[in-house]
């Protein structure tokens, strides 16, 4: 989680002690905002805690799409389908749509 009293610094400093600044984000763990003229610009942090972020990330994304899928087939079992084609009539009339031929 970003420390907002230690999590920003500027990127001239960052820069100018990059070493010191790696060494810190590799013991705390956390991301650090640097800033160009007082104006956030980028996040940095270290490639541990990157990684963790990247997998809970792909957890979340994964977790969502099975519950989407469970849905799905909720629906199903409940009847609470149509074919496709009558439901794409059905938007296009609520739409007011036509279809055009070529």
């Amino acid at each position: 989680m970003l420390n907002l009293k230690t999590g920003i610094d500027s990127l001239t400093n960052f820069k100018r002690q990059s070493a010191e600044y790696i060494t810190r984000l590799q013991k705390s763990g956390e991301p650090l905002v640097l800033t160009v003229n007082g104006k956030a610009e980028v996040v940095v942090q270290d490639a541990e805690a990157y990684q963790r972020l990247v997998e809970i990330a792909a957890r979340l994304e994964r977790e969502q799409t099975i519950a989407a899928v469970k849905e799905g087939l909720a629906d199903v079992a409940a009847g609470r389908v149509e074919p496709a084609a009558s439901a794409i009539r059905k938007i296009a009339a609520e739409r007011k749509l036509s279809r055009s031929r070529n």
